[in-house]
């Protein structure tokens, strides 16, 4: 009886081996040209060590996990340009993490090189630990950074790894995709950016938008095939004219229409408040030029001179990016024109050369890299990396914090007066320039001569701009110089320079307290210092010095403490009945009943309380997760929450499924937007619709009217979802509004 069931078994592990083998020769394939004598040889036992030590495993979805490291390796060739070590590595970038083989082993077979990269893809390879506290979820995102630093090639693996995760995350449950999404967003996404691997960083940007909130994603993707034909149809009419007299010009060409991302455009539409259809960028037209090393820049101005001949240029939308490459390496020209309908269209320009620096990052940049003395911008980032590791900052939730304000960030270029050119981010100060260019230079700077005119230090500084630092000997840093410097080397330094001012404050209240306990027969034991810094509440026992030193914590208190042998015991506290809060009116009410209904949270049915975060006001219906707080219990989120990436980031252990219970009689609290034309009675059409139509509970209403045009914004209860949903369509029925649309969550 059990023959069919072994033939069928036989012939999927037939199937597999042949998959696995067709994987394994296109890897092959796309390292052909890389190949040099006894390198195939080196990639077939890598496969087949990887293959060994994978053989009894299997991915979520059922396939064979081989195939996973397959596609790495493939993504590190072809998508990302790296070679024959590289795709190696990728191989086996789990073999030590997952079997029993050890780095001694792979150094003994492939060499310490080897050894090394796979060393650094261990180290990063639980990024999100679903148990980890925040600060071990910030040191792991500090040892990306450090790998990083130390060999490149590694996070760029680990960006592949990333890469075909998100890939092939339909198979993971629905909270282990809005955790591994969020991180890739909050992570992984801006690093992809600052090494210029923009086709990754876009994708991965798309994935986590479709596994976060699925609902936006489907809807753009459905409309950019709705309105497929007609772009066509445009980018043909634009290409047409300019294809033809390009053609007359000795240069070889490539011209096509390109879409914008979704997440692009979904991050439009929301930052600009705009529908689908007022999205008027849905897509650029790329113009990729055949040219040689030293003609690049005059055949792009060449370009650009004949595309504006036809159509009208935007001078403030001109972005060189010839002249000065980004910090990524990122070279082309941008210019927005008006096209044909009266349209602005945006036109990228740049050569192969490029092309492939934007697509392939990092491992294209090494490529084209002019003798070994040039270094890059991008060099220079990475040598500055090592630089903020170096430093010794303990706090690192605010390092991964100020580090990221860095990868993403536009930025500017200034000069110091010998003519050296420095890359700042976008509102950086002159502080922080003293600070990039020497620690010391920033701890002592008093003031700039910017363009020869003296400026305070917190002068934010502009593209052009040329520098000269004042510093004195008897300059230190304060703590108000953290709300203007912007820079992570900058931030950390400060803090850096603040606790040693700290600390040697500390050592007076240090002496104070030491006195004070062998007065009373009793050591500073780690328990007994403990003990004192949970009754005065402070964090650690140097706040607790510092506090004696500066006079802010008193020590007569120590009276009532109780000693029992070396122990000594904080005095115990009467504790008072909470007096409970009387609501004073039916919308106190309703909110005190919403605060302290029960809801359904994982797979259970278990019922707890709640609270619904303010930064984005959710409402039943909405895609939600659940958030432990440490002082306010759980705290339900919008997926779509601006604070919702770093959350699920950084405290992944806090994060609880949550779905909504279906309850009528409670009401929640939103807010709508109108935007339409101010006109007689359009007020009481809008009353109307929400207390006569709806029977709503309206909290409040403002309505603000300027040269014929009125905006409004109303505060209803609603049950859930559908009734705001309803609400929104209904208002946007009534004669004269142009926009109905909910309140966005903001930031907190």
């Amino acid at each position: 009886m059990s023959t069919p069931l072994l033939y069928t078994k036989a012939i999927d592990e037939e199937q597999e081996k042949k998959l696995i083998l067709r994987e394994y020769r296109a890897l092959l394939r796309a390292l052909k040209q890389r190949l040099k004598k006894g390198d195939r040889k080196i990639v077939r036992r890598a496969f087949e060590l990887a293959a060994d030590a994978h053989k009894e495993t299997r991915r979520k979805s059922g396939e064979p996990y081989i195939l996973h490291p397959l596609a790495v390796a493939r993504i590190v060739v072809e998508e990302i340009g790296l070679g024959v070590t590289s795709a190696c590595c990728a191989l086996m970038h789990d073999v030590v993490e997952d079997t029993e083989i050890s780095l001694e082993d792979i150094a003994a077979e492939f060499g310490t090189n080897f050894a090394r990269i796979i060393d650094g893809l261990t180290k990063i390879s639980n990024v999100v630990d679903i148990k980890a506290s925040a600060s071990m979820q910030a040191e792991n995102f500090r040892k990306i950074l450090l790998t990083l630093a130390e060999d490149p090639r590694v996070i760029l693996i680990k960006l592949a790894d990333r890469l075909h995760n998100m890939r092939t995350l339909n198979s993971m449950s629905r909270e282990k995709q809005l955790k591994i999404a969020s991180e890739t967003t909050y992570i992984f996404t801006p690093l992809a950016h600052r090494l210029g691997l923009y086709e990754i960083k876009t994708e991965l940007e798309d994935l986590a938008l479709k596994f976060t909130q699925p609902d936006v994603y489907l809807d753009i993707v459905r409309k950019l095939k709705e309105t497929k034909r007609d772009r066509t149809r445009y980018i043909n009419e634009f290409i047409k004219p300019v294809k033809e007299e390009l053609g007359k010009q000795d240069i070889e060409f490539e011209i096509y229409g390109r879409p914008k991302s979704i997440h692009s455009i979904w991050n439009k539409m929301r930052t600009k408040h705009v529908s689908f259809n007022e999205v008027y960028d849905l897509f650029a037209i790329r113009v990729i030029l055949n040219s040689p090393r030293e003609r690049e820049k005059e055949d792009c101005w060449k370009v650009y001179s004949i595309i504006t001949n036809y159509y009208q240029p935007s001078p403030e939308r001109l972005r060189d990016w010839l002249s000065m490459p980004k910090g990524n390496g990122y070279e082309a020209l941008h210019t927005t024109v008006m096209g044909p309908g009266g349209r602005w269209v945006e036109v990228q320009i740049r050569t192969q050369r490029m092309n492939e620096i934007a697509e392939k990052g990092l491992a294209a940049h090494w490529k084209y890299k002019e003798g070994a003395h040039n270094e890059s911008k991008l060099d220079a980032w990475l040598k500055h990396i090592g630089e903020v590791l170096n430093n010794p900052d303990t706090d690192t939730l605010d390092f991964v914090q100020d580090f990221k304000l860095d990868l993403f960030t536009e930025e500017i270029y200034v000069y110091t007066p010998k003519g050296d050119m420095r890359v700042l981010p976008k509102g950086a100060t002159a502080l922080d320039l003293a600070f990039d260019i020497h620690s010391e230079l920033g701890a002592r700077c008093i003031g700039a001569k910017i363009n020869y005119r003296l400026m305070p230090i917190s002068q934010e500084l502009k593209s052009g701009d040329q520098v000269e630092i004042i510093t004195s000997s008897k300059q230190k840093p304060s703590e108000d110089w953290l709300n203007f410097v912007v820079t992570a080397k900058g931030k950390s330094r400060i803090k850096y320079y603040l606790r040693e001012e700290k600390r040697n404050i500390a050592e007076d209240g240090k002496e104070i307290l030491y006195r004070k306990l062998d007065h009373m027969h009793v050591t500073p034991s780690v328990q007994n210092l403990n003990e004192l810094c949970a009754y005065f509440k402070l964090p650690s026992p140097l706040d607790l010095y510092y506090g004696i030193a500066v006079g802010s914590i008193d020590l007569k208190p120590l009276k009532s403490f109780t000693v029992t042998g070396d122990r000594l015991f904080q005095p115990q506290k009467e504790t008072k009945p909470e007096a409970k809060p009387v609501p004073h009116h039916e919308h106190e009410k309703e909110m005190t009943a919403k605060g302290a209904e029960l809801i359904i949270f994982g797979e259970s049915s278990d019922k707890i309380l709640y609270k619904l975060a303010q930064c984005c006001q959710p409402i039943p219906g909405d895609d939600v997760f659940g958030f432990i707080t440490s002082g306010e219990g759980l705290k339900v989120h919008r997926t779509d929450c601006p604070n919702a990436a770093q959350l699920m980031a950084n405290y992944a252990h806090r994060i609880v499924k949550t779905k909504w219970a279906k309850n009528k009689e409670i009401s929640f609290l939103t807010g709508v937007k109108l935007t339409g034309l101010d006109d007689v009675g359009i007020i009481q059409g809008i009353t109307n619709v929400i207390t006569g139509e709806l029977h709503m509970n309206m909290r409040s209403i403002s309505i603000d009217s300027k040269d014929g045009v009125f905006e409004g914004t109303i505060m209803v209860f609603v049950h859930d979802r559908e009734e705001l949903d309803e609400l929104c369509r209904r208002l946007g029925n009534i004669k004269g509004i142009t926009k109905v649309e909910r309140i966005e969550a903001s930031g907190e």
